[in-house]
């Protein structure tokens, strides 16, 4: 029996659809107690600030997001008996709203896109007093990563290698702390950063269009780990879209945008994979649950859905 739902976080390790001769496989972060990613950096950031003596009783925090890490602190927040104010860009989906609420958190929304958000947060830190974690700066976002996603992802391999790594980037922290500690066991394995194609910062070193939610906030954040990453792709919301939908009604998963992204960048990779290891192989796409599982020699290429497509159904996304 857990002490509390915190101590319920971690997520499975499922194989999906993959290229023949390969296998990808994602990491569920939907399973965990808020339903994302999110809720390991809102676990590890506010001990580690309660650690430092930045966080007291009686404390409000405060947390610029553009959804997912808010609901994350706002469990975090409930459990720990903290006051939390979320401050979000007013594009972002309905539901994120309501079940940060739901949590009891206060929601601000900004005019604009995380940048605003930011400014926001900091005016109400410097004003009220409210304890700001700083997701994008917080070296317990990666940590949190490194010493939980990580480990997990190790155990669920089993003997297997890992030969590719492929996330999409919101703050890094993800990336980043899977990456290392997955680096320390496979050397050779490749990491693959995922970006919009409308706001390819990595890419092209200039903000665009925010379209995505959950990746791409139009600037690189301090925590990301820049020299990990040996290549970036970039994909487009409505290709990503799509595969959210193929997901869902062909394997049962239900995620979200950037989960799609990652996805088929994914794919991408281990196809790429596959040529490399047999060049003579003609691959398809059609592999999937229920179909061959691969041999446990073949490419292994893990990447990251971050939530649950339930967070996305205002947009039209599964019409």
């Amino acid at each position: 029996m857990d002490d509390s739902i915190l101590d319920a976080i971690g997520s499975p390790l499922v194989r999906v659809a993959s290229p023949p001769g390969t296998t990808v496989a994602a990491k569920v972060e939907s399973k965990n107690p808020g339903g994302s990613a999110k809720d390991r950096p809102a676990a590890a950031m506010v001990k580690a600030a309660e650690e430092a003596g930045l966080l007291e009783p009686g404390d409000h925090i405060v947390e610029p997001t553009s959804g997912n890490t808010g609901i994350g602190l706002a469990v975090v927040a409930a459990v720990r008996g903290y006051d939390c104010t979320i401050v979000m860009p007013a594009s972002k989906s309905e539901e994120r709203q309501r079940v940060m609420a739901a949590y009891g958190a206060e929601l601000e929304l900004v005019d604009g896109e995380m940048t605003e958000a930011k400014d926001r947060a900091d005016e109400l830190e410097a004003g009220k007093g409210m304890v700001q974690l700083r997701q994008f700066e917080n070296p317990a976002n990666a940590q949190a990563h490194y010493d939980t996603t990580g480990p997990e992802i190790l155990d669920q391999v089993g003997d297997r290698t890992v030969d590719a790594l492929v996330a999409a980037v919101g703050t890094g922290g993800t990336i980043t702390g899977i990456g290392r500690r997955l680096r320390e066991e496979f050397p050779e394995m490749t990491v693959v950063a995922v970006e919009p194609e409308t706001n390819a910062v990595l890419s092209t070193g200039e903000a665009g269009t925010d379209e995505f939610e959950g990746m791409g906030p139009g600037f690189v954040s301090d925590i990301l780990d820049r020299d990990l990453i040996d290549s970036v792709e970039t994909v487009d919301l409505e290709e990503s879209e799509a595969e959210c939908r193929r997901l869902a009604r062909e394997e049962g998963i239900l995620v979200g945008q950037s989960s799609g992204a990652s996805n088929l960048v994914a794919r991408r990779v281990a196809s790429r994979l596959a040529d490399d290891a047999s060049p003579a192989t003609e691959l398809q796409t059609d592999g999937g649950a229920g179909a061959d599982t691969g041999d446990t020699d073949d490419p292994l290429v893990v990447t990251v859905f971050w939530d649950s497509g339930e967070r996305y159904m205002s947009t039209g996304m599964f019409d």
